[in-house]
């Protein structure tokens, strides 16, 4: 013999059952959070990693319409070449305005097309190169299109940065000093890329053997940086990226 009680839990069971009504999606912390028959939304996901490729940059602008003293030249095996138009060729760049100049040159590494990232990278090389004392007074003026191509958070772009960080600090004397008020500026991206290892199982990363590893080179950005950036360099590093380890007190 059925339970009355029991009974009429089970009518009471299905009744509410065939009732009971679709939940309805709500954004979170809204007065409708609070209806009934609502479920709050789920947050949306944070692509941290997420690649932002930058605008045309005014250096590709300028360089189409030829207002760099420079031509792209191709050899027959060597492949691309940059050649300077100056008097003096490519000693003549100490004549050239760096303030000017270099600023455009640093704004085309977001550049991640050829032949312009190839231009950039070699020009600035070449700059750095013949008019190291010039760099100096410049440095304030690199500061934010080093940033710009930092946050585009591409690995080809941060890998060519870097390589351009490692010549501009070795240049000349006193330049790793001079950027060290902004590694605010420069070190949160690298703190972000530090410890992003790629897991390729068994695979073998060819990117290492080329020179393409991101937390490769940023570490040893960050390294040159504490060697060239004098006493206050470290903790300045250590502020922004925690994990980092001296390269010299250990």
């Amino acid at each position: 013999m059925v339970n009355r009680g029991e009974f009429w839990s089970e009518v009471r069971r299905k009744k509410c059952g065939r009732e009971k009504k679709a939940l309805r999606i709500v954004p979170a912390f809204t007065i409708q959070a609070l209806q009934a028959n609502t479920v709050v939304a789920s947050p949306p996901r944070i692509s941290l990693f997420k690649e932002r490729p930058a605008k045309i940059s005014v250096f590709r602008k300028y360089y189409e319409r030829g207002m760099f003293p420079l031509t792209l030249e191709v050899d027959g095996g060597a492949g691309l070449h940059v050649t300077w138009k100056l008097s003096s060729g490519k000693l003549g760049m100490e004549k050239l305005d760096y303030k000017y100049y270099l600023p455009l040159f640093f704004d085309g590494l977001t550049e991640n097309r050829q032949p312009y990232s190839f231009i950039v990278e070699q020009s600035i090389t070449d700059m750095l190169e013949v008019g190291s004392v010039k760099v100096l007074p410049v440095i304030p003026y690199l500061i934010k299109p080093i940033k710009k191509s930092l946050d585009t958070k591409i690995p080809e772009v941060i890998c060519r940065t870097c390589r351009i960080l490692q010549r501009l600090v070795r240049c000349g004397p006193c330049i790793g000093e001079a950027l060290v008020p902004y590694f605010r500026q420069i070190l949160p991206i690298f703190n972000l890329f530090k410890e992003k290892k790629v897991n390729l199982g068994e695979a073998i990363d060819y990117s290492q053997q080329r020179g393409d590893n991101v937390p490769d080179l940023i570490q040893e950005t960050l390294e040159i940086f504490e060697q060239y950036g004098g006493e206050d360099a470290f903790i300045n590093i250590k502020y922004i990226i925690p994990t980092y380890e001296s390269c010299i007190n250990n």
